[in-house]
């Protein structure tokens, strides 16, 4: 192990962070997507500091396969922009690259500062490492892996938490769930996935600000639920959220009967399948979570002397007031509805079944490239780029074919 230290601008050298070596933490470049050890090795090239960070590290560290690979760099958005064709800026308050490839998308993020004022929103500022380090929302999600050397590297004593299995909050308890109230969410979320333990002081403060939840955008809270559902620990989350003060105001209708031996029974079994669906590489239908969340709380009088249609119209009625104010795709919630018919043994003509044609339909990713991975990047001499001057062709004279690019990568850096 290192120790880091800085200047404190007094001639003094202060320790900031441990830094681990490959030998004295899990994680192994093996473990990491290609695209992203190719990405961070660009970015590296270009003078740039690149590391994983977030839920990879998290995942990895406890012995699992990591969904997606967030990349944390010194590079500016538009650096970032300039060194892949397949990048596009997002985001409004803070920017962000996304690198797009076949089947995935790679978050690059410019390290954020800490010398703000939260309360008063401005918290959107480029930073270094050590201040992007210290507004990571939980200590567990605070580490960062360089791949080029296999260092990780510790700024918040996040790998102790790690040993002890507990969550601790890195931003002060006084504004951080007011700030972003969905911090509440995921530290609930994340004890559940994890099996680690909320500190006493989160527990409270989770308590105290659970109404502040209101306050989030019902888009925002549609995503959180559709992650929770596709979690394969949802109903441990979505009692916890109930435990805390938390899903009244999420869900107040479904959390009237989140307590129903027939909801535990239905989300467990979604649990177990979407857990085992993971480990062999896939996911669970989004209309197959739902059918689970809403299928033991839908209730019909006399479904015998009803048709097909009028069961499927009360049914959507049901499940609209059961899941709201949350708003998933329409087309989504009808292929939740008519599987919960399928299995009473009703089906709709195919006529009337409009959810599959108003369905997005897989386009063409312009912007994707597909696997750029153990490609070797080849530098061009700058007398060989020059343009020739056309040459007659003489007859008999053989023509030469000038020879494309072997690779993605080096299509990417030509």
């Amino acid at each position: 192990m290192f120790i880091r230290y800085k200047n404190d601008g007094k001639g003094r050298s202060v320790p900031v962070a441990r830094i681990y070596t490959q030998k004295e933490h899990p994680i192994t470049n093996s473990q990491i997507d290609k695209d992203a050890l190719w990405a961070i090795r660009k970015i590296q090239q270009a003078g740039g500091e690149a590391y994983i960070v977030g839920g990879a590290i998290r995942d990895m560290m406890l012995g699992r396969k990591p969904k997606d690979f967030d990349i944390a760099t010194s590079l500016s958005p538009r650096q970032v922009q300039r060194l892949f064709w397949n990048a596009r800026i997002i985001g409004r308050r803070f920017r962000i690259v996304h690198l797009f490839f076949s089947g995935k998308i790679i978050e690059v993020t410019t390290f954020r500062s800490d010398e703000e004022n939260f309360e008063d929103g401005r918290n959107n500022v480029y930073g270094t490492i050590e201040q992007d380090a210290r507004r990571r929302d939980f200590s567990i999600n605070s580490l960062y892996y360089n791949p080029a050397n296999g260092h990780l590297i510790d700024f918040n004593d996040a790998l102790p938490d790690f040993r002890k299995r507990v969550i601790r909050s890195l931003i002060p308890l006084s504004y951080t769930f007011t700030e972003d109230p969905v911090r509440m969410i995921r530290a609930l979320k994340y004890q559940a996935t994890t099996g680690f333990e909320l500190k006493r002081d989160v527990r409270k403060a989770i308590k105290k600000n659970a109404a502040a939840i209101e306050t989030c955008s019902t888009s925002r809270l549609t995503e959180e639920v559709a992650k929770i559902l596709a979690s394969g620990s949802s109903y441990e989350i979505l009692a916890s959220l109930k435990k805390y003060g938390l899903l009244g105001f999420i869900l107040p209708c479904w959390s009237m009967y989140a307590d129903l031996d027939s909801v535990r029974s239905s989300l467990e079994a979604l649990d177990a399948r979407v857990s085992a669906v993971r480990e062999e590489g896939g996911s669970v239908p989004k209309e197959e979570q739902i059918h689970a969340f809403i299928k033991p709380l839908l209730v019909f009088d006399n479904p015998s002397d009803m048709t097909p249609d009028e069961l499927f119209h009360e049914a959507f009625r049901q499940a609209k007031v059961l899941i709201s104010p949350m708003t998933p795709p329409n087309y989504e919630l009808e292929k939740a509805v008519d599987l919960v018919l399928e299995e009473m043994g009703v089906k709709r003509s195919k006529s009337r079944r409009s959810a599959e044609a108003r369905a997005p339909r897989k386009k063409p990713n312009t912007l994707g490239r597909k696997s750029a991975a153990n490609e070797e990047l080849s530098v061009v001499p700058a007398k060989k780029r020059r343009k020739k001057k056309k040459k007659t062709v003489q007859k008999g004279e053989r023509i030469a074919v000038q020879e494309s690019p072997r690779t993605l990568a080096e299509e990417h850096d030509l």
